[in-house]
């Protein structure tokens, strides 16, 4: 099949690659690479999102290029040989209840190494690492292992039901919440030295999308309030190996805090990454049932939220139209406000100088009318002393400058000169004429 590149664009733009590719012979992978090569952008999970939701969604432009012909070959699989089965070996019966061999969800390939890659943490505090774009997965060291193998769990049980799990794109709008990492959520928190302790918490949220429903996904380690003595320089838990090997006149100059401390249980949190909607649901290991004997009731949950997460991002889809709306009218009557403000303001500078003006030229018909008496007691005036005066009347005139009225109107500005309305307003004094301040 042959087709243009602004063709292979405003189809890519019409359907998914996934619905368009089988059209055309080819995996939704091979389309994205032909687009790829002959820089052909195509829409986004969000733009499908939003389109099926019913909300305006920008296309990405078609860059400038020559406009030439793609050839798309279709990809055909290859048969499968089979081989004749010997006369001497009996066929073999292929086990109904197969077990799966152990997978490794390919979002965590190289996790634990960038997770291990952390600023400097005290003993038991939780790992803070240099990478910013990593999965949703929370831990101290001791319990690393366990946390990256709940979340692989998680993940290929979600990846069976055809879910991928992966970190949010940087286009899209996705937020990850505030994760409440205490076991048990008291009022007060005392994580770290001094109480003030920061968690880390990867840039982007960790999602997964049921049809066009995202959803975020976080696993993070508890922590649990215990109390910590400070002993030769440092604290430790009271129960401690190290503390309770102490004799009882070795903790004379020792304290006590408490602090919250990571437990080595887990939480799975899953919630709405989309601003505005408040939907979280939460999972924690128990003494009866661990969290990964919880995950299939976990990938269940989930997929029956579906409905729920939809109704509430479409409310608030339409909430946020509606508030939209209010801000736009809002700006619209601050603007006719200001316009308002400004025209008012131009007729009230306009008159203001035009007032001034007509003080000047009550000032300036003294000055000429000084200058005409000047003029008729020249007549009666020697000639030398009168010339000598002539010259300084002259140069008094041009001293004082215009005293022409037209020259004054000139320089005025009316209202318009100085604001015209945006909404057709005119501007211009009202029928009573110039008014006076209060």
């Amino acid at each position: 099949m042959k087709l243009t590149r602004s063709e292979l664009y405003s189809r890519v733009c019409n359907a998914p690659l996934s619905k368009l590719a089988p059209e055309l012979g080819l995996t939704g992978t091979a389309l994205a690479a032909v687009c790829r090569q002959h820089q052909i952008p195509y829409p986004g999970s969000g733009y499908w999102t939003r389109k099926s939701l019913g909300l305006s969604a920008e296309l990405p432009a078609l860059p400038d290029a020559s406009d030439e012909i793609i050839e798309i070959m279709p990809v055909t699989p290859k048969p499968r040989k089979q081989k004749a089965p010997e006369a001497s070996t009996p066929p073999k019966t292929r086990s109904v209840a197969r077990t799966r061999r152990l997978e490794h969800h390919p979002l965590l390939f190289g996790a634990e190494e960038h997770l291990r890659k952390s600023r400097a943490a005290k003993d038991g505090e939780f790992l803070r690492p240099y990478k910013r774009i990593l999965p949703d997965v929370i831990s101290s060291e001791a319990a690393l292992l366990r946390a990256l193998s709940i979340a692989n769990d998680l993940y290929v049980a979600l990846d069976r039901q055809g879910y991928r799990v992966h970190v949010a794109p940087a286009g899209e709008s996705h937020r990850r919440i505030q994760i409440q990492e205490q076991e048990i959520e008291l009022k007060d928190r005392k994580y770290g030295r001094y109480n003030s302790g920061s968690i880390w918490g990867p840039d982007r949220p960790t999602i997964f999308y049921i049809d066009t429903v995202p959803i975020g996904l976080a696993i993070t380690e508890m922590t649990e309030r215990v109390t910590m003595r400070y002993l030769n320089g440092d604290y430790h838990r009271e129960d401690s190996r190290l503390v309770r090997s102490m004799k009882a006149w070795q903790l004379t100059h020792s304290w006590t805090t408490e602090q919250d401390m990571p437990s080595g249980r887990f939480r799975i949190i899953a919630y709405s990454p989309k601003t505005g909607v408040e939907w979280s649901l939460s999972w924690q290991d128990t003494e009866t049932e661990p969290l990964t004997k919880a995950i299939p009731k976990i990938v269940e949950t989930l997929r029956a939220s579906r409905d729920k997460l939809q109704a509430l991002m479409k409310a608030e889809d339409e909430a946020e139209a509606r508030r939209k709306k209010e801000r736009q009218e809002e700006w619209e009557r601050y603007q006719r406000r200001e316009d308002e403000r400004k025209v008012a303001q131009a007729i009230k500078d306009s008159q203001q100088q035009l007032a001034e003006i007509i003080e000047s030229w009550g000032k300036a018909m003294v000055v000429e009318r000084f200058f005409s008496d000047v003029e008729q007691r020249l007549e009666g005036v020697d000639e030398a002393l009168r010339q000598h005066l002539e010259e300084r009347l002259k140069l008094a005139r041009q001293m004082i400058g215009s005293i022409d009225p037209l020259d004054f109107m000139a320089n005025w500005r009316a209202p318009d000169d100085r604001y015209r309305s945006k909404y057709d307003q005119l501007a211009h004094p009202p029928s009573g004429g110039p008014t006076k301040e209060q």
